[in-house]
């Protein structure tokens, strides 16, 4: 009999599909639980259980009903939350809802960070725009959204303010009261993803981000792994997320963090509960042929992962950045740019007509180029070419009439 695995996911998009496929191939009865109304008959098609993440006791409930499982995995930082209430009641291996809590929440996660002794910038929470920074520059955070969104930098009273507004405008619909801030940490800015088991960290991959990330706004562009980094400083950055996994309380299953690090050491920005979200997980491979679905999957089930390596050589993707607001009108130059050496694949997501918007109030990138080569610097380069032969096509978007 075919063991089963639940997954939780916002909505489906490419990574549930992926996370779908790979179950099809290890042969794993995959149960897709999503957040939708349950009175709708599957509006998507996809059969998945509807859970309504806002208040998901009911729809953990009808998740009894389904089971039993052997595991289960969350993609998103909302489904991790869901995923973990939902673990407890199945009797399923994930780390407990108050530290998935903890790390979905910026504050309580510098909080926690703090009282183990971590490096932590000046924090507090702020719910007035009078209410200003101790010092500048700080950095203006949303307590919840993920990627980068809403997060802004100030250097000044001015900037604060317009900060301040901007971000409680686009958490509008959050009913958000407060907002996050805190000193700015310069330094470089790194990734890890990993597997948590029995509160014990495994590194999968340690991605570089060659691009300056000092604001205005933070968003991300190339991942590359393995990391260029001295071993000791790859070693300080392992025992840091170690660190901030005991102090969040998560015990199993995979994590994406965040940090950076400058003369003073290792500063942890976050510790996510689930894996390096959308396209990007297609960079990673591991042999023979192994996706990073596979190994969380196998994760979940219980099985050992512990042998588990980077397939040879440098593995990098970019999120393509979205230059300005606008209405999607196609691409040209695609081919062109998937021909160059290096260049494994471009995919691009945003769809004629759709409207885009950029950080800090976007949530999407026009698409990913992954690329392979001998060393980072030819991952970087390959990277930044194929980047510059796309030619983005947007119109402006018209008006909203009210």
């Amino acid at each position: 009999m075919s063991k089963r695995v639940l997954l939780l996911a916002a909505t489906t998009g490419y990574q549930t599909r992926m996370f779908a496929d790979e179950a099809q191939r290890m042969g794993l009865d995959l149960v897709l639980a999503t957040d939708r109304c349950h009175v709708l008959e599957d509006p998507w098609g996809d059969s998945a259980v509807p859970v309504r993440f806002e208040d998901p006791a009911a729809g953990i409930e009808s998740l009894i009903e389904y089971g039993p499982f052997d595991g289960v995995v969350a993609v998103g930082d909302r489904p991790a939350l869901v995923a973990a209430q939902a673990a407890v009641a199945l009797g399923l291996p994930f780390s407990p809802p108050s530290a998935v809590l903890a790390a979905h929440n910026k504050f309580l996660a510098r909080e926690h960070f703090r009282k183990a002794g971590m490096l932590t910038p000046r924090y507090r929470l702020v719910a007035d725009s009078s209410d200003r920074a101790s010092a500048y520059p700080c950095v203006l955070k949303p307590l919840t959204l993920s990627g980068s969104r809403g997060i802004i930098r100030a250097n000044n009273e001015l900037e604060f303010v317009e900060a301040f507004a901007r971000i409680m405008k686009l958490l509008e619909s959050e009913k958000a009261t407060s907002l996050q801030v805190e000193d700015f940490i310069p330094g470089r800015e790194y990734a890890l993803d990993g597997l948590v088991t029995g509160g014990r960290l495994q590194v999968l991959a340690l991605f570089d981000k060659p691009d300056p990330l000092d604001g205005p706004f933070f968003e991300e562009t190339i991942y590359v792994t393995p990391s260029c980094e001295p071993a000791e400083i790859q070693q300080a950055i392992f025992e840091t997320t170690q660190r901030a996994v005991v102090a969040l309380g998560l015990t199993q299953g995979p994590i994406h963090a965040e940090m950076r690090v400058n003369e003073s050491g290792v500063w942890m920005l976050e510790v996510a509960a689930r894996p390096i979200g959308g396209l990007c997980s297609r960079v990673l491979q591991f042999g023979p042929k192994a996706s990073l679905e596979h190994i969380v999957l196998r994760h979940a089930l219980g099985e050992d992962v512990r042998d588990t390596r980077l397939a040879p050589g440098s593995h990098g993707v970019m999120m393509i950045p979205i230059p300005s607001a606008g209405v999607y009108a196609g691409v040209e130059g695609v081919d062109a740019a998937r021909r160059l050496d290096g260049i494994e694949d471009i995919v691009i997501t945003a769809k004629e007509g759709q409207t885009l918007v950029p950080l800090p109030e976007g949530a999407s990138y026009l698409g990913f180029i992954f690329a392979r080569a001998e060393s980072a610097d030819g991952v970087t380069l390959a990277l930044r070419e194929s980047h510059s032969r796309l030619r983005f096509h947007l119109s402006k978007a018209l008006p909203v009439v009210r």
